[in-house]
């Protein structure tokens, strides 16, 4: 029986008029409608014809995560007064609950990509609605990106809805071609806003890690707020591990704690759902009760503040999950589930300074995250760049190029990126393609059943409590009564399916199975002892096990999950296996180079020759004859690394680099640049041919760094001859000295004795630029500065003159320095001559 009373309540039944017309007239729509008001719920249901009227249409919901999918469905199979699988079923990974009469059918948004693979048309399928598609995340931009093709090329009748739980529905309505923006008004109560920061201050996460002593403070908040406030607590935390945490901190409470994300099992997850049976609850939950899931009986939130989101070290062969400060609009979805259904309070565990510092929606997954999917899912629809897709938001070029980088080495794509069988297979197989590779390869070395099981402790990470040893993982996941032992063992049968008869597994005990697996994973992680439990990944990045760690002293380890705090060195290692270095080979055997390599290291040139595996050095031996080009690229970056000083330079050579410093920086061509910059890229032009001479760093120290410049003169225009009367390196002066110019500085620069310029009336010039005088007193110390010489004459000299003449008293000081003859000598000594 159809729950009536249940339906009408639903407040978005205000806009079904206005959103059946907009897809009557346009086929797309984007629907924003607050949490709580039936968007999720009631909309299928009045699209599919199964209530409001209409004709039938089989419509298929996508959702972001399986536990918003499973709860779905089952609230619209009890709104008509069904079990799921009747009228309303779901699909997720591993679970299919549909029957012959199924119309509304819920499914993950990676389902449903994998369902557009196979089937481009959807066949059967009227409608499409995309929940919750404000969180961004990937595959739900994939979906909206392909089904528009779809619509585009195919199915123009196809409906599609983009569901919004927050009114940002600017960009959707874009993409979807100037779609109807349909809002629906929740029904919100008054929502107290608690600033509840702790008392002292708290280190920011980072990586994975969470400060204990934030996570302390949140189990006391939560204490708070169940003294100061009525009705269920809804606390919101980053992940599994802080939940467990928190929670074991509320022993005693007078009140059910319970815990909701993604591998919670299924019963737990109901009773959530179901609401609470007569006590108190203290429902600790990720951010998938941010929008996707209504917990009944909430009239308190506590906020912990903190959010996961995937971040990529693409320089690292690094990703994971990293903990962040949650967005603006995601501390207003948190904060509104206490207002559903009545007035409520959200405790913020931050300084109310603190928020309006924070960003304002998470961060698109596609800037954010491994791409590698993503390119592949891409590369089978045919656009292995994604250029042609409709996204909100383009793939970094960076991520994209590492992630065909990735699809190529495993065979999943060609040179040009063009989607191979073998990747059309990896595709179906519902895994990140590095485990769909291990899968693939690792059942033909260990048997489909062994690396079934491997994979599907790899998709999955196992809880911490399971070790950081991957195979002592496999022996508990397989006697384990857990949870997690659970879902394991459905995605064990799942992957196994996928690939029986693919091989037998020879001899290999569980360990080395486990290892070859995870390596044929992870080829760029597998790594080599280096001693005291560090290692050195093929990818080039050091890793560390904890002091505790049983695998330290393994001499290889295949490096299934490590993370690097942005502070440290080195990566972590959170769950490895032992392998061999056969195995290393066998799996990373494209990371194999063998050549010789002859560098700049320590200050000098080494040659060597290498077989490496990656950063891995696997045997060297010293080579006596090199080959002359990689030596000479050695000296060069030897060079570069520490400069032009490694030649010799007499005081001459770096006044010729200075003089044609200055006729560039006046003249331009055809005097050369002779930065440092420039000299490195044109050595060949003026370090030949010594430089191919030499074999080590002494031999540079004998270079003749100025007759080296000499060779960049410009001497095919006859422009040459002229660098003395252009940039002169002395010049001669009223009482016949030769003195130096100095060109260091933005003006040449002559220092000079005054007396020596008695009768000179203008200033000297260098390439038409006057040179800036340093006027000397007879100790030679500095008297005046001038770059106008008439003008000192005129008006600086009667000052210095009273200033100095009694101090040096044997010397001449005339009045009008323009009658007397320049000298460099005293009074006396012009008398004698």
């Amino acid at each position: 029986m159809i729950r009536t009373e249940a339906l009408d309540r639903l407040p978005v039944r205000t806009a079904v008029p206005a959103l059946r017309r907009a897809l009557d007239d346009r086929g797309v729509a984007v629907l924003c409608a607050p949490p709580g008001t039936g968007k999720t719920t009631l909309v299928p249901l009045v699209l599919a014809g199964l209530t409001g009227g209409g004709p039938v249409r089989r419509v298929v919901v996508a959702e972001p995560r399986r536990i918003a999918a499973r709860a779905a469905a089952r609230r619209m199979a009890w709104l008509l007064g069904e079990q799921p699988g009747e009228r309303v079923g779901f699909t997720v990974r591993g679970e299919r609950v549909v029957g012959r009469d199924t119309v509304v059918e819920v499914v993950t948004t990676g389902v449903l990509l994998q369902r557009l693979q196979r089937d481009q048309e959807l066949a059967g399928v009227d409608a499409v609605i995309i929940d919750e598609c404000h969180e961004r995340h990937l595959d739900a931009d994939t979906v909206a990106a392909f089904l528009l093709d779809v619509r585009e090329a195919i199915r123009p009748d196809l409906r599609l809805v983009a569901a919004s739980a927050t009114t940002d529905a600017e960009g959707w309505a874009r993409l979807l071609g100037d779609a109807p923006v349909v809002e629906a008004q929740g029904v919100s109560y008054p929502v107290e806003v608690v600033w509840a920061p702790p008392a002292r201050p708290v280190k920011p996460p980072h990586g994975m890690r969470v400060d204990p002593a934030l996570l302390t403070h949140v189990a006391a908040t939560v204490r708070r707020a169940l003294g100061e406030r009525e009705g269920d607590v809804l606390c919101f935390l980053p992940g599994v591990g802080e939940i467990g945490r928190v929670a074991g901190q509320l022993a005693g409470v007078d009140a059910e704690v319970l815990q909701v994300h993604g591998r919670a099992p299924a019963a737990v997850q109901d009773a959530v759902l179901a609401g609470s049976s007569g006590g108190r609850r203290v429902v600790l939950a990720t951010s998938v009760a941010e929008s996707s899931l209504t917990v009944p009986g909430v009239r308190v939130v506590v906020d912990s503040g903190l959010a996961r989101e995937p971040r990529t070290d693409h320089a690292r062969g690094l990703s994971a999950l990293t903990t962040v400060r949650a967005s603006q609009a995601a501390g207003r979805q948190r904060a509104g589930r206490a207002g559903r259904e009545a007035p409520g309070a959200v405790y913020r565990c931050w300084d109310r300074a603190e928020d309006g510092r924070l960003t304002r929606f998470p961060s698109p997954e596609i800037k954010v995250a491994d791409l590698a999917a993503f390119a592949l899912q891409a590369a089978c629809w045919g656009d292995p760049d994604a250029s042609s897709l409709a996204l909100l938001d383009p793939p970094p070029a960076g991520a994209m190029g590492a992630a065909r980088e990735v699809l190529e080495a495993i065979g999943a794509v060609d040179g040009g990126g063009r989607v191979t069988e073998r990747g059309v297979r990896m595709s179906r197989l519902g895994l990140h393609p590095r485990l769909a590779r291990a899968l693939l390869d690792g059942a033909r070395e260990t048997g489909a059943r062994r690396a079934a099981e491997v994979v599907a402790l790899l998709s999955e990470e196992p809880p911490r409590e399971y070790g950081d040893d991957l195979a002592a993982a496999l022996r508990t996941a397989r006697r384990g009564q857990d949870g997690y032992a659970a879902r394991w063992k459905q995605e064990v049968r799942r992957l196994s399916g996928q690939v029986e008869g693919a091989g037998s597994g020879g001899a290999r005990s569980d360990d080395a199975a486990v290892g070859l697996v995870a390596a044929l994973a992870f080829p760029e992680r597998v790594a080599r002892a280096r001693g005291d439990g560090a290692f050195l990944m093929a990818s080039g990045t050091g890793a560390e096990l904890r002091e505790t760690s049983r695998l330290r002293s393994a001499p290889w380890l295949a490096v299934a999950v490590a993370d690097r705090p942005s502070h440290a060195a080195s990566a972590r290692v959170r769950l490895a296996a032992v392998v061999d270095e056969s195995t290393a080979l066998l799996a990373a055997g494209h990371l194999r180079v063998r050549g010789e390599e002859v560098r700049w290291v320590d200050g000098d040139v080494v040659a060597r020759a290498v077989d490496r595996l990656g950063a891995v050095e696997l045997a060297v031996r010293p080579l006596k004859q090199p080959d002359p080009e990689l030596v000479r690229g050695a000296l060069v970056e030897g060079l570069r690394r520490e400069g032009l000083g490694l030649l010799r330079w007499t005081r001459d050579s770096e006044q010729l680099r200075l003089r044609l410093a200055f006729l560039h920086r006046v003249l331009g061509a055809p005097w050369p640049d002779v930065s440092d910059g420039a000299l490195l890229a044109e050595t060949g032009a003026w370090l030949e041919p010594e430089l191919s001479r030499a074999r080590r760093r002494s031999d540079l120290g004998r270079i003749d760094a100025g007759q080296a410049l000499r060779r960049l003169l410009p001497w095919a225009t006859g422009e040459a001859v002229r660098l003395d009367e252009l940039a002169p390196e002395r010049i001669e002066v009223p009482s016949g000295s030769r003195i130096r110019v100095e060109y260091g500085g933005e003006q040449p620069v002559l220092a000079v004795k005054l007396q020596e310029l008695f009768g000179l009336a203008e200033t000297p010039r260098v390439a038409g630029v006057p040179v800036l005088v340093h006027l000397l007193s007879p100790a030679g110390r500095p008297a005046a500065v001038t770059a106008d010489l008439a003008s000192f004459w005129r008006d600086g000299y009667k000052a210095v003159r009273a200033e100095l003449r009694g101090r040096y008293p044997k010397h001449p000081w005339p009045e009008d320095p323009a009658t007397v003859p320049a000298t460099r000598f005293t009074s006396a000594r012009l008398k004698r001559s």
